[in-house]
C-alpha cells in the first residue's frame, strides 16, 4: 500500500494564524477607536465646563456693573480650575436729553496649555445697556 499527500497538508495551521493575526488587529484597532471617543468626550466635557466658567465671569461683571455703575475693578482669577480674564469696554452716546452707557462685555476661560492637546478656551459676551 502506497500512502498518498495531499499538496494542502498544513493548511489548516496557516489558516489558523491568518485568523488569529486577523483578530489581533481587529482588537487592536477597536482598543485605539476606543480610546479616540473617550478623549473625544472628556474634551467635550471640557468645553462645556470653560462656557461655563465663562459664563460665570460674564455674569459676575454684570452683577458689579448692576451694583456700581463703571466697569468692574478686577476680574475673577479662576472659576473651577478655569483661568477667567473679563474685559470691560465702556461707550457712551447721548439719545435726546439721555446719555446712554453701553458696556461691552467678554469673558473667556481657558484650561491648560495653547497648542497642546488639552487645552480647551471657551468665551462669551454681552452688551449691557445703562
Amino acid at each position: 500500500m502506497s500512502v498518498r499527500t495531499s499538496p494542502q497538508h498544513g493548511f489548516a495551521a496557516i489558516a489558523a494564524i491568518f485568523l488569529v493575526v486577523l483578530l489581533a488587529a481587529l482588537g487592536g484597532f477597536m482598543l485605539t477607536f476606543s480610546n479616540t471617543q473617550q478623549l473625544t468626550a472628556a474634551q467635550d466635557l471640557q468645553g462645556s465646563r470653560a462656557y461655563w466658567a465663562a459664563r460665570a465671569g460674564l455674569a459676575w461683571a454684570v452683577a458689579k456693573i448692576v451694583a456700581t455703575p463703571g466697569c468692574p475693578a478686577g476680574t475673577p482669577t479662576t472659576v473651577d480650575g478655569f483661568t477667567v480674564n473679563v474685559t470691560c469696554t465702556p461707550s457712551s452716546y447721548v439719545d435726546g436729553a439721555n446719555t446712554v452707557l453701553i458696556y461691552r462685555l467678554e469673558s473667556r476661560a481657558s484650561l491648560g496649555t495653547a497648542g497642546t492637546n488639552n487645552y480647551v478656551e471657551r468665551s462669551v459676551s454681552a452688551s449691557l445697556e445703562m
